[in-house]
């Protein structure tokens, strides 16, 4: 007992000592393993000093308990490991997103998170695994009978399964991330990706309203990205006069020219700005063009300048804009 008190001591100064060292680097991997090594470690020790005592206490005793005591050593042992790795995969995916963040990089938080889920799990059943060999178990009976229940699961839960698999599919195709607006035109379905769990995605509409979606959704339908557009389109047309035919060319000319020269405007971008038909009442004028601002709501601002310049132009012209009459 002393040997291990004294052998805790040592360790926690020598984590202390090691937790400010690696402070000063730059890496993220050292910072987590030192952090999260301290309390499994501590905890191990404790364990394999409590063998020791089990070995000594067996040789005062005339009842064979070391074997059951030894047993549990090594599952307690196990479970030392396998929280260490836990902890370890936690804290260096928080690592990675926070250190990104503080830099300025991107960083894929979605992914992180899959990543993360994915390595915790593959532990948890390993541990698991190993526990059973280690208490006596025929992992390959167990495998077997896994199997068979399985099959028995699968009908049961097909469609917990398919969640799972359909998280597992937006985790590896990525068609959105946490944080990114989405919408389908198969479903009334529109907002902001919250979180991604393997059973549903969490999605907070326009109206605050959060909505709940199986993942296996997302396999069957159509998903549009509209965060990961490269622009915002302007599609509108312009109805003049037919008393104003005269000055349709020189409108058209001028509202091009006020497209080219907006600093707001891709010109790289397809740009039309033609007179377009014939309507019943007016003749119509098409403006397309592309704004550099994927922003919902400086794309507005954007598109109401524009709007206010071609009317300003229209007027300039002597010309009006044209609406239903009758004579």
């Amino acid at each position: 007992a002393l040997v291990t008190v004294t052998a805790n001591l040592i360790a926690r100064l020598l984590l202390r000592q090691l937790e400010r060292t690696s402070g000063k680097t730059a890496t993220v991997w050292d910072d987590a393993l030192v952090q999260t090594a301290s309390s499994p470690l501590l905890t191990a020790m404790w364990v394999v000093g409590a063998g020791y005592m089990v070995r000594v206490i067996q040789r005062q005793v005339e009842e064979q308990f070391l074997p059951e005591a030894l047993l549990m050593r090594d599952v307690a042992l196990i479970a030392c490991v396998s929280w260490f790795l836990l902890r370890f995969i936690g804290k260096v995916s928080r690592n990675i997103v926070a250190g990104r963040q503080q830099r300025g990089e991107e960083v894929d938080v979605t992914t992180v998170d899959a990543l993360s889920k994915l390595a915790r799990l593959v532990v948890v059943i390993l541990a698991l695994l190993t526990a059973a060999q280690t208490l006596g178990f025929q992992i390959g009976g167990l495998l077997a009978l896994g199997g068979v229940g399985g099959i028995a699961v699968g009908f049961a839960a097909k469609d917990l399964l398919a969640n799972f698999f359909g998280g597992l599919t937006i985790y590896l195709d990525r068609p959105f991330g946490v944080g990114e607006w989405i919408r389908s035109p198969d479903k009334s379905l529109e907002g902001t990706v919250e979180y991604i769990s393997w059973r549903h995605t969490r999605i907070r509409g326009f109206n605050k309203n959060p909505i709940y979606v199986p993942n296996a959704v997302f396999t069957s339908i159509v998903v549009e990205n509209p965060s990961r557009m490269s622009h915002r389109r302007i599609r509108e047309t312009i109805g003049l006069r037919y008393d104003d035919f005269a000055v349709v060319a020189p409108v058209v000319a001028e509202i091009k020219a006020m497209l080219v020269a907006h600093p707001e405007i891709d010109e790289k971008q397809t740009l039309i700005v033609n007179f377009n038909a014939y309507g019943a009442c007016s003749l119509d004028i098409m403006i397309y063009c592309f704004a550099h601002t994927k922003v919902w709501i400086k794309f507005h601002e954007v598109k109401q300048d524009v709007l206010l310049k071609v009317g300003e132009i229209i007027t300039r012209h002597g010309a009006e804009f044209a609406f239903p009459t009758q004579t």
